[in-house]
């Protein structure tokens, strides 16, 4: 006997008169057991495993809700499709509260009932393979694009969609197929790195350029301001594209969405890409503006973005909105977030309220440090989950809210994304050079041009002298840097870890959301 394709069982009092539909899903290879009432269909479930319900709402004895939730009791994981002649609303609502997979309005013919069991038992099946084949068939088109891609919007369209594929095999489980998009990502990276260096140095010496980190005020903010617009500036530090994308349904509860693509500033990293969206200023002139930050970069020691308040309130000045009112708050802990988020209404009388959110980039140096994180966020879905898991509960979703009410535009973005790291590169250099693992500068560091990008001249990157005769290393790729001495304990500590400060799609292509209230 050959093996059936699911096992159901059928609870209706008028189950005589659904022969034809039992026929039907037999024909279509469904083992179909028949009850007559929710009380003999109980006793059917408790003796037998099913792998769906199918549900009638009006029996005598007990009906389909009540039913339905004992069922549930017994096995919580087994889909239930009810099937009844009611269309009124508060079935509808009851079906959804009891966790009921489908509803069905009878009359139904039999390739209805057809379609509703195989989209409940074999949906995950055939949205894998369906996308499976259709990532393959991409493929090269995709490898395609980014030998061609000559504009950030290329760069976008391409990121945009190994991102969707990424997310859209967020269930999968065939190491083999992720293995393929994980290697794509890869050999996009290493394009994406050459165009950036390609690039880069002729950006910031032109106004028609992409939209970089010091940009993001004149071109985002400030038109919103010159119209009058009451404005929320809000920078979710090292917060990836992917990770917007996993936000945007909840997002779009309070806003219309506006999506487009921004380059951080090299390094991808605070004290560059950071303090350039509230400076709207290059490093190097960053620097030499305040002396104060300058002196903190040398020492790296933390603090590196300690001015931020002063610098968004000059960058406000220097564009003509001295009469405007600005509040900045930066978020480091929850409870500090949820203390903003209950006085909240105490700040929407201003015309700018600016507002960096920690968490994203405290869970990456985190994770690098914990054992237990590393568990719980194994990987680039792990994170994605957890940072929609903290979102959609966190202080930061009720203030969204609250601006929209209070009729506030909000620029979203980040200064940076992540990139997970597992190739170490040897770096040789004094004790006097900076810490970061994917970004270096000290006195004549190096280390191999193929992992990192080794500027020297720093006029032609926008970058401070931080030292007698500094140079900088910006990590390629997957990269990250280690020295000779305690090598092997950097790298346990920092394999497939998140890091942020080189070059990759990743770090380097940040969203910005412009977003209206409902």
């Amino acid at each position: 006997m050959n093996k059936s394709r699911a096992s159901i069982i059928w609870i209706d009092d008028e189950i005589h008169h659904l022969k034809p539909h039992i026929l039907f899903l037999q024909e279509k290879g469904y083992a179909v057991t028949a009850s007559t009432s929710g009380k003999e269909g109980l006793d059917f479930i408790k003796a037998q495993n099913f792998d769906l319900v199918l549900i009638d709402q009006f029996m005598p004895g007990i009906d389909g809700i009540e039913t339905s939730v004992k069922i549930k009791s017994i096995n919580a994981s087994v889909p239930i499709i009810m099937i009844t002649k009611s269309e009124e609303e508060w079935l509808i609502d009851e079906a959804i509260y009891k966790k009921i997979d489908r509803l069905l309005i009878k009359p139904v013919n039999p390739n209805q009932i057809f379609a509703a069991c195989k989209q409940v038992l074999e949906g995950s099946y055939i949205f894998s393979e369906k996308s499976k084949n259709e990532y393959l068939s991409q493929f090269q088109d995709i490898e395609s694009l980014a030998i061609q891609a000559s504009k950030i919007e290329d760069w976008w369209e391409i990121y945009s969609k190994l991102v969707k594929w990424q997310i859209d095999f967020d269930t999968q489980k065939e190491e083999s197929l992720l293995q393929i998009l994980k290697d794509q990502f890869s050999s996009v990276n290493k394009m994406f790195s050459q165009y950036i260096i390609k690039n880069y140095s002729e950006w910031i010496t032109k106004t028609d350029r992409p939209t970089l980190s010091c940009d993001v005020f004149t071109k985002k903010i400030m038109p919103l301001l010159t119209d009058n617009k009451k404005t929320c500036l809000l920078v979710m530090d090292a917060m990836r594209f992917d990770q917007f994308l996993e936000l945007t349904p909840m997002l779009s509860e309070d806003y219309s969405i506006k999506m487009e693509p921004s380059l951080s500033l090299i390094p991808s990293a605070t004290p560059y890409s950071r303090n350039a969206i509230f400076s709207g200023l290059f490093a190097d002139e960053m620097c030499e503006l305040y002396p104060n930050q300058k002196r903190e970069m040398i020492e790296d020691k933390g603090g590196l973005n300690n001015f931020e308040k002063e610098f968004l309130s000059d960058q406000m000045k220097k564009n003509g909105f001295s009469n405007k009112k600005m509040h900045y708050h930066k978020i480091w802990a929850a409870d500090e977030g949820k203390r903003f988020s209950s006085k909240i209404k105490d700040f929407v009388n201003n015309d700018l309220l600016a507002i960096v959110v920690n968490f994203v980039d405290q869970l990456a140096h985190r994770r690098s440090e914990s054992d237990v994180l590393k568990e719980m966020v194994p990987d680039e879905s792990g994170y994605r989950k957890a940072v929609s898991s903290w979102y959609a509960k966190s202080w930061i979703k009720n203030v969204l809210s609250e601006l929209s009410l209070a009729g506030y535009n909000v620029i979203l973005t980040s200064d940076h994304g992540s990139v997970m790291v597992n190739e170490s590169a040897m770096v040789a250099a004094d004790k006097n050079s900076s810490t970061g693992m994917r970004y270096k500068y000290g006195t004549n560091i190096n280390t191999s041009d193929k992992k990192a990008l080794d500027i020297r001249i720093l006029d032609n990157y926008r970058l401070p002298s931080l030292g007698v005769r500094t140079n900088y290393l910006i990590a390629k790729d997957n990269f990250y840097f280690v020295y000779p001495n305690d090598q092997k304990k950097y790298q346990k500590m920092l394999e497939n870890s998140f890091q942020h400060g080189g070059i990759s799609i990743e770090e380097m292509l940040i969203p910005i959301l412009t977003m209206e209230p409902k």
